[in-house]
């Protein structure tokens, strides 16, 4: 039975450059159409031969608006995001060009000389009877073997994570994560002709498609769970008919909201297709910002609020009906609501430091070594100016080089400037590296220095003797502090 009103369905706008239209609906004649900042240095070599970029890499608002173009950053937001999708079908060379360089399956055979693995890189995968089928081999991925399954079994070669290996992407998604402040990932799909990887499923991620080589037939359904926090896949009887449905080609793009349910095949007559699904804003809702700051603002109301500090009555967690705690809690809720009006600064307790110890390192230009400070050292004389703002967070937590019960706050400052982009997005190897004592990076400081480091962060340079700290050595210190973390550099 389907779930969708009788009602006319929600409208996905088609555009090409220059000439907005409305896209066709299932079963229409075009349904088969359907300056860097710091240039530092550079950790890999880019691939030779790219054609020239559509992308603008002036800032990150700029590296979006390319991506949605001629779709305005504004109207973006207004319209589509986490609305509807958008549908932009580009019939530029160029831009077709550029997208086929950033992802071929011609490149799988070099990536698999680098030791892939089954399962952490690749996923062999079908969609039979409705459902995921997963090919996988142990161990290392053999080309010879892709290729055969790839080409027998009709099987979808789904690649992790390819920023990890290609530059280009690498360079948009750092970007992309600048300009969201949350992860971005990818994953690149390659299904033969007639094949289809994926069962209809919604994805817990907003998700941009862009169409590198060959075709890909789309069809888009009504959610079941409007931005939806988890995947699910859905059965065939559940979504009903498809909303819309058409098929992209090289340089095309396509965005949807996190709960939209879709699928998609390689049509007849098209030997392959291969995308590229780049993903955002998963579990970065505002239930999921409550989540995070509420016990930090319990905690520093429980300091000065007597009430909250009082204890709750005996057997209440034994107990069933626990209708006079809630009046209580209701009472105490409105109180925190009251507080948080006149609160200027929230503590995330681990959002914000997350995001910054996971997300890509900085794309840095033409050098293959670390990043490593340059320039002057800074003195007390020195005028100094933030380094890679967008990929540095300031916060204030219990000390956590002191164990007793009474601990002081510190300020820590974290940054992404050493991350590992061999390991961005890959999960449970970053948590186990993590248990097993990873490099956290970031600064320590009194909570003395909160000002100083604000002047910093906010002021488009300032000079070292002019910060607000009681003495010297300590303004010497701390910009010592950030020059070695390059955070900083002498104007």
């Amino acid at each position: 039975m389907s779930l969708h009103p009788k009602t006319k369905p929600p409208r996905i706008d088609a555009h090409r450059v220059g000439s907005p239209r409305n896209m066709p609906k299932k079963g229409g004649k075009g349904a088969d159409r359907g300056k860097e900042e710091h240039a530092l240095c550079k950790r890999t070599k880019v691939e030779a031969g790219c054609p020239l970029s559509p992308v603008i890499y002036d800032s990150p608002a700029s590296v979006f608006e390319s991506l949605i173009f001629p779709i305005k950053e504004e109207e973006f937001f207004r319209e589509y995001w986490e609305q509807k999708p958008l549908l932009l079908q580009r019939e530029d060379p160029s831009v077709a060009a550029y997208y086929q360089s950033l992802f071929q399956l011609t490149d799988l055979k070099e990536l698999c000389s680098q030791g892939l693995y089954y399962g952490r890189d690749v996923n062999i995968c079908r969609c039979v009877n409705g459902k995921k089928k997963v090919l996988n081999k142990d161990g290392k991925v053999s080309y010879l073997q892709l290729k055969k399954d790839f080409d027998q079994k009709k099987a979808t070669i789904q690649f992790h994570q390819p920023q990890r290996f290609k530059d280009e992407l690498w360079r948009i998604q750092e970007k992309l994560e600048c300009y969201f402040g949350s992860l971005v990932g990818s994953n690149v799909y390659i299904t033969p002709q007639e094949a289809q990887g994926l069962p209809p499923h919604y994805d817990d991620v907003e998700v941009f498609i862009l169409q590198l080589e060959g075709e890909k037939h789309w069809r888009l359904y009504k959610p079941t769970v409007p931005l939806a926090r988890e995947y699910s896949v859905e059965s065939e009887d559940r979504i009903g008919n498809p909303t819309h449905e058409f098929t992209l080609k090289p340089g095309d793009l396509l965005y949807f909201p996190r709960g939209t349910i879709h699928q998609a095949d390689t049509p007849p007559g098209v030997s392959y297709s291969t995308h590229v699904t780049i993903s955002t804003y998963q579990n970065n809702s505002w239930g999921d910002f409550l989540l995070d700051v509420i016990p930090g603002l319990v905690f520093d109301t429980a300091k000065e609020d007597t009430e909250l500090r009082t204890s709750i009555p005996r057997q209440l967690l034994m107990q069933v009906d626990i209708a006079d705690s809630t009046r209580r809690l209701s009472s105490f809720l409105r109180s925190l609501a009251d507080r948080l009006e006149n609160t200027k600064e929230l503590r995330s307790s681990d959002m914000k430091k997350d995001f910054v110890l996971n997300r890509l390192p900085p794309f840095l230009g033409n050098s293959t070594g670390p990043l490593t400070p340059g320039g002057k050292l800074p003195k007390l004389d020195s005028r100094i100016r933030l380094q890679f703002k967008d990929h540095a967070i300031i916060t204030v937590e219990p000390d956590q080089e002191n164990s007793d019960e009474c601990r002081k706050e510190m300020i820590y400052v974290y940054h992404s400037l050493k991350n590992s982009r061999e390991m961005h997005m890959m999960g449970n190897e970053e948590e186990d590296a993590s248990e097993d004592g990873a490099e956290t990076h970031g600064l320590r400081f009194p909570l003395s220095h909160v000002d100083a480091l604000k002047q910093i962060w906010t002021s488009a340079t300032v000079c070292v003797k002019e910060l607000r700290i009681s003495s010297d050595a300590e303004k010497e210190n701390l910009v010592l502090s950030l020059w070695t973390e390059c955070l900083i550099e002498v104007i």
